[in-house]
């Protein structure tokens, strides 16, 4: 977790312990910290934690009210965060402390305002970074802290949530509501409740290697941003596609990258489908220009993107026995071409707006999914049976002519873009485990990073200091 650092100036510069103020509240003292004091606080969200205190009239929000069952259900929460597939390291754990707490609420003269100050931020910033985490992940590729702290975006902001949750009589449960709604991350959580370690009274433990299997994918999980709707999941490590519907879900098998050309995670939309997408290149190009140079370069032709045929529109795979007898009879050979990152795209590709410039698309090469593990392709996505998941999403997109249109298409050997009304949600992950029917299943990991995103959860050294 980075912590960003709040310095602020004041004429009287003293020490913490010795500062004397005016106005000794503790709702004095949290204006100081986060307006004009000569305070360094440091804290994960520091934007966040003003915009919540102004709109909560920088008044104490936790340690001095008269109602403290909030304020011990959010020490119970951050005390065992590994339920979440969190750390406690994230959330101040040597300031947020039970004793000290204690006092402030049953003996309140015996601590100074000026620490209740602090405590109650604190307490805020960690309530704040833990509903973000939750929601975003804690280390979610697109969405920094920073971004976040911003709070332009236009949804889910902690600090409001926070303060809707004070007003409804089931503050956990309101707190917990910032995580994913997909039944896939659903089932993660329970089964992580489940497992030995996670109820215990020491939740600093480090988690077992079950548990930890499960919390960075849950991790995952967050930053695929997964709902209870329609969308579409590639799954990297399973090598599968999943069309899921409120009601039932469709899986299909997938081709994906090698490790030298890896398929990335991304969230997007399938917005068109396009029929027979490569274009045929003129013969004389291909028997004059292009076969000499696949003779001296037995790659040239999958390095760009080029897919041989035969006269019965078989897709030959390249190699030097197959250059060899093109050579002899090239007229019963053609070539296309595809805009994609893989030679041959097959009958259909579906577009979704993204950075890698990758498609989903059908290939010629069937056989591919007779394999158990398929990390084949040049970064992009094949899948087996494309037309039943094009059928599958234009039903969806509820026009029935454009089924028509694509029947047509195909039959013909046309190429045709298909635009949807509806954008079709797809997400690209990398599970390597899931839960199904309360049963850890696990997968290879192909791109071996597992270890990284498990140091960067549970291996933090950073320490927390305030002056």
């Amino acid at each position: 977790m980075q912590y960003s650092i709040f310095v602020f100036v004041s004429k009287n510069a003293g020490s913490f312990k010795n500062q004397k103020l005016n106005d000794t509240s503790v709702g004095s003292f949290i204006k100081q910290y986060l307006g004009d004091g000569n305070r360094v606080v440091l804290l994960a969200y520091p934007k966040s934690v003003r915009r919540f205190y102004n709109t909560f009239g920088m008044e104490a929000a936790w340690v001095c009210q008269s109602n403290t069952k909030q304020t011990w259900q959010a020490m119970m929460l951050l005390d065992c965060v590994l339920q979440y597939g969190l750390t406690p390291n994230d959330y101040h754990p040597h300031e947020l402390l039970y004793d000290p707490l204690h006092t402030m609420i049953e003996e309140p003269g015996k601590i100074s305002n000026a620490k209740k100050a602090r405590f109650d931020i604190l307490l805020t910033d960690a309530l704040i970074a833990l509903m973000n985490n939750m929601h975003y992940g804690k280390l979610n590729p697109q969405y920094s802290a920073d971004i976040l702290d911003d709070g332009l975006l236009p949804y889910y902001h902690a600090e409001n949530e926070l303060l809707k949750a004070r007003q409804q009589t089931e503050f956990i449960r309101t707190i917990e509501a910032a995580q994913p709604h997909s039944k896939q991350y659903a089932a993660m959580q329970d089964k992580l409740r489940q497992l030995r370690g996670v109820y215990k009274e020491d939740c600093y433990e480090t988690p077992e290697a079950e548990v930890t299997k499960i919390a960075i994918n849950m991790e995952r999980l967050r930053w695929a941003a997964l709902d209870s709707g329609v969308y579409i999941q590639v799954n990297i490590p399973s090598y599968t596609l999943t069309f899921v519907r409120p009601e039932t879900s469709y899986v299909f098998k997938v081709v994906v990258g090698k490790s030298t050309a890896p398929t990335p995670t991304l969230n997007s939309n399938i917005t068109y489908l396009t029929t027979f997408p490569e274009w045929k290149i003129a013969q004389q190009i291909f028997v004059s220009e292009l076969l000499p140079k696949a003779k001296h370069d037995s790659d040239f032709f999958e390095n760009n993107h080029y897919a041989v045929y035969d006269r019965l529109n078989r897709y030959i795979k390249i190699n030097r026995k197959t250059l060899a007898e093109i050579a002899k009879n090239p007229n019963l050979y053609y070539a296309r071409q595809s805009f994609g990152c893989d030679n041959a795209m097959g009958q259909l590709v579906f577009h979704f707006q993204n950075m890698y410039d990758i498609y989903l698309h059908d290939t010629p090469e069937q056989q591919m999914f007779d394999n158990t593990e398929r990390s084949f392709s040049h970064t992009c996505v094949r899948v087996e049976k494309a037309w039943q998941l094009a059928n599958l999403i234009i039903g969806y997109d509820g026009d029935a002519s454009k089924i028509m249109l694509l029947k047509k298409a195909i039959g013909k050997k046309l190429t045709r873009n298909i635009s949807l009304r509806k954008p079709v949600p797809i997400r690209i992950t990398y599970l390597t485990c899931e839960v199904k029917e309360g049963q850890v299943t696990t997968y290879k990991d192909i791109y071996d990073m597992d270890k990284s995103l498990e140091l960067a959860l549970y291996h933090n050294n950073e320490t927390l200091t305030i002056k």
